[in-house]
């Protein structure tokens, strides 16, 4: 893996094949639990078994019952989640239950083959603005495509 860093960015590019690398979260300097969502979606394509603990907050796994809607191999116990890899995602309708979730669920939504839609998206507009548009800036097919019932918050679609 190569690591290159300047100024305001930090760029990895892999040398082959990602695998799995268990992760527990703790205060810094340890390893982020506003990043363990985003890691599980991304444990979900390597190689092998990753074993994610969560130390900081309870309920912190909220995202991963949709990931294994869309193909996911997670099994969650207490402070634990197992993801076994690599595993094909799939499209499906989820939902954002918080902003940390719903950026692991894009990250998913990317992946997978389909189309999948994510519903509640008001917790990635209260953290990334403009999301769609970026991510469209380096090759995404996304877009917004407003409420699907009424009283109902705006969803992304991801194909």
């Amino acid at each position: 893996m190569k690591f290159a860093a300047n100024g305001e960015s930090v760029r990895v590019v892999s040398n082959g094949k990602l695998n799995a690398v268990d992760i527990s979260t703790e205060e810094y300097p340890g390893f982020p639990t506003d990043m363990q969502a985003q890691y599980m979606a991304l444990a979900t394509q390597v190689e092998g078994t990753t074993m994610i603990t969560e130390n900081i907050f309870e309920n912190r796994f909220m995202h991963a019952q949709e990931l294994v809607r869309m193909g996911a191999n997670i099994k969650v116990e207490g402070s634990h989640a197992t993801v076994r890899g690599k595993t094909p995602l799939s499209s499906a309708a989820v939902q954002c239950s918080d902003l940390r979730a719903s950026a692991s669920l894009v990250i998913a939504a990317l992946v997978a083959d389909g189309e999948t839609i994510l519903d509640r998206v008001y917790h990635i507009d209260r953290g990334y603005e403009r999301i769609e548009e970026k991510l469209r800036g380096v090759g995404a097919q996304m877009k917004r495509i407003g409420e699907m019932l009424p009283k109902k918050t705006p969803a992304l679609v991801t194909a």
